[in-house]
């Protein structure tokens, strides 16, 4: 199907019924999957449970007893086997795929969600941004789209220069603006001080009127992202896409040094315990890959549900999915 059949097809003027909802989610998932095939990006559909988990520190994950007693996960992205699959030559590769995190459950979130995700190899984190919103203008509409600096608009927004500015600078901004703030974030330290400021005080203005991206993240907050010079400090080479304040993607140069990557799975694990919660077991089989090499690529993950929202113009995440946490 070509984009010019799938315009013609796009933007009912209303949704006033779950029935009439789920009609058009199932057409953006043909519409969906018509983007991939249209590029030759092939899907793959990796397991949903996995013995080995995903390391995050703020990301809790959903556990599965077998037979009572072995303990497996229910992922929270399918990145960790579709990263498999790449080290074992599979090209480029998308998964549209329900995904698990425990305790998000917020008219934003619902502990099961759906992500479309999608590697790219060979792809620039600028050639990533764009296809990434050519996918969101599928949902909402052919908007334009600037790309913002981090820490520029930090510094715009809040007067705050993260690179110079202590724990003791962000925790005061806090309380003068009177943030609301849980008791352990100042032991999480700088990076969680800079999450509260910017999820209240610049989240909710990116994207009023066009896409918006921000890029160049701290290198602290790389995850699994790869890092580069950018103007004066080192950044993490990683993007969000926002739209009304929502944010809609995630998407990184992928890391592939696999030493590297088990030194941030312990840091993480390390977070974990100070903030009193369990480590997890890193995925073994996801680090053997990226030792056996993985090619040069870039990545992405967007909340296909939340760009079923904005779509639908609806309030409350549990109104685009067939049943919320609270019915199914």
């Amino acid at each position: 199907m070509s984009h010019a059949s799938l315009n013609s097809v796009m933007f009912p003027s209303r949704f006033d019924s779950q029935v009439a909802r789920l009609q058009d989610r199932a057409l953006m998932l043909k519409t969906a999957r018509a983007f991939f095939e249209e590029r030759a990006v092939l899907e793959v559909d990796c397991p949903i449970l996995t013995a080995q988990a995903s390391v995050d520190a703020h990301i809790d994950l959903i556990v599965a007893l077998y037979q009572g007693v072995e303990k497996h996960y229910m992922h929270s992205s399918p990145e960790y086997g579709m990263k498999r699959l790449l080290a074992e030559g599979m090209g480029d590769i998308y998964q549209l795929s329900h995904v698990f995190r425990d305790g998000e459950h917020s008219v934003k979130h619902n502990p099961e969600f759906m992500m479309a995700e999608w590697y790219r190899l060979g792809f620039s984190l600028e050639q990533m941004i764009e296809e990434t919103v050519d996918f969101a203008r599928l949902f909402v509409g052919p908007l334009p789209y600037q790309i913002v600096n981090y820490r520029d608009i930090f510094l715009q927004e809040t007067g705050i220069d993260y690179v110079t500015a202590t724990e003791q600078d962000l925790f005061a901004y806090i309380q003068a603006y009177h943030i609301p703030f849980y008791p352990s974030v100042q032991e999480e330290g700088k990076d969680a001080l800079l999450n509260l400021i910017l999820g209240s005080k610049i989240e909710p203005k990116l994207g009023q009127e066009e896409l918006c991206v921000l890029a160049y993240y701290p290198a602290s907050q790389a995850a699994l992202a790869q890092k580069r010079w950018h103007q004066d400090e080192q950044v993490a080479e990683r993007f969000e896409l926002y739209y009304q304040g929502v944010e809609l993607a995630n998407g990184y140069h992928e890391l592939a040094n696999a030493e590297e990557q088990r030194q941030r799975f312990e840091e993480a694990n390390a977070l974990r315990l100070a903030l009193g919660k369990e480590t997890l077991p890193p995925d073994e089989h996801f680090l053997k890959a990226l030792g056996k090499g993985l090619p040069d690529c870039c990545g992405v993950a967007v909340g296909f549900d939340r760009l079923m929202m904005l779509r639908q113009e609806q309030k409350e995440i549990a109104h685009v999915l067939t049943w919320g946490w609270q019915q199914a």
